[in-house]
């Protein structure tokens, strides 16, 4: 198949809107889910070491990882989409491996700055993220100079949003201190980790592949990686990393985050698919609205403030509101789509891809696929589910001021997100 032969079928705006809106709701979703998976980062604060405290999180998205996909679409599947698209599992795990350095160092930042500096610098991922987008896979081409603007602006928004939301949570002078350079480089190198761990979802995405199989080789990625860093930097075997397993109480709350963090990863992977990674990150990195609603609500992190940071979190609320929306309304043109699918052909031509399947798979219209169960597939998610179960038995409330009436209130936003997001990817898309 050669370039000038090939024709790129258009997409109707029937679709266009369609694949637009799913993504919008799968962005949003993960921001819901996103920011709520900080909040057990806070055990840092109780004397645990961050390489500790990123390993057990780890564990716990390993976990759920496998779970996932296995419960949705069976391994059989997975597996056939891997094999048909080998040359795309080492991207997989660089991108897990970013990751795990990333979420290291964000451990490391909100032990030295507090997770309310931290927060909002690493969020600076998504203008990363933007400025790859448009460098190596040419988002936004096509694109009308109104559509550009609300994509651009909406993301330098967020950010100028999240900054806001970040520093209305801080009292005196909470980032002082011998290890506060430190820590804002750390929150600085983990943008740039997250911001380039996008790169290989988008070539993935771009190439057909399912996001369940991508996170399924992701997630080796990850546990290798965060295994090596703890091995190599906090002790080797004797690490007090190791040592938490006699510790099941504070070792839930972990797993806890890392089962959370891996439910908004999936919606965002979703939303990197459907409106590639200059709209759908900067719709997820609203997790920082939530994660001030946890900090604010749940742990009294506003406790005491005066009106400078009330104004803070109502402005930068605002703004972040303003930055999503003008995401949501920027649905691509006929040239954008054209442009896509033109990267889509270069992918296919290098790797000797299907053309004509793999824009089905992009577009979510790839119902078949070998998604029979098989017993292991029971096995998996049974032993996934008794792992949480046996260090749920043995969990102990952390160490920690909690209003428990805002965290039910908080589940039950986790919850309807979760069915919003989940309900349109199965009606639409059945999970491709």
């Amino acid at each position: 198949m050669t370039r000038m032969a090939a024709v790129v079928p258009k997409m109707g705006k029937q679709q266009r809107l369609s694949l637009h809106g799913l993504g919008v709701i799968c962005g949003l979703a993960a921001g819901v889910w996103l920011g709520a998976a900080e909040a057990p980062t806070k055990l840092v604060n109780v004397g645990l070491s961050p390489f500790a405290v990123s390993l057990c999180m780890v564990a716990g998205v390993f976990t759920a990882r496998w779970t996932f996909p296995t419960l949705l679409k069976g391994t059989g599947y997975v597996c056939a989409d891997l094999a048909e698209k080998k040359h795309l599992i080492v991207w997989a795990l660089l991108a897990g491996a970013l990751w795990a350095v990333a979420n290291t160092l964000t451990v490391f930042a909100i032990r030295d700055v507090g997770l309310a500096v931290a927060f909002p610098l690493w969020n600076a991922n998504s203008l990363i993220g933007l400025f790859w987008g448009r460098v190596l896979f040419k988002e936004l081409e096509g694109a009308s100079a109104g559509n550009i603007s609300k994509v651009v602006l909406g993301g330098v928004a967020i950010v100028i949003a999240a900054v806001m939301l970040g520093f209305s949570t801080i009292h005196g002078d909470t980032a002082a201190g011998q290890h506060a350079v430190r820590g804002i480089l750390a929150a600085i190198g983990a943008s740039f980790m997250w911001g380039t761990m996008y790169v290989p979802y988008r070539k993935a995405y771009i190439s057909g592949m399912n996001p369940l199989s991508f996170v399924t080789a992701f997630t080796i990625g990850e546990l290798g990686t965060v295994l090596a860093l703890t091995l190599v930097l906090d002790g080797g075997m004797n690490s007090p990393a190791f040592s938490l397993i006699h510790q099941p109480g504070l070792v839930f709350w972990l797993f806890l985050g890392g089962f959370v963090w891996v439910i908004g990863d999936l919606f965002q992977q979703f939303a990197a698919k459907y409106l590639g990674i200059g709209r759908g990150i900067p719709l997820s990195n609203t997790n920082q609205l939530w994660g001030l609603a946890w900090g604010a609500l749940v742990f009294g992190e506003l406790a005491g403030a005066d009106s400078k940071p009330r104004l803070l979190v109502v402005a930068g609320s605002i703004i972040m509101i303003l930055g999503a929306l003008a995401i949501g309304t920027a649905v691509a043109s006929a040239r954008e789509v054209t442009s896509n699918n033109e990267a889509v052909l270069r992918e296919c031509e290098r790797y000797r891809l299907d053309y004509n399947r793999t824009l089905a798979a992009q577009a979510g219209d790839e119902f078949g696929g070998n998604e029979k169960r098989r017993w292991w597939d029971y096995a998996i998610v049974a032993t996934a589910t008794g792992v949480f179960i046996w260090l749920g038995v043995h969990a102990v409330v952390p160490p920690l001021e909690m209003n428990m009436r805002w965290v039910a209130a908080l589940a039950v936003v986790l919850l309807l997100s979760l069915i919003a997001g989940g309900w349109s990817l199965w009606r639409r898309t059945r999970f491709c």
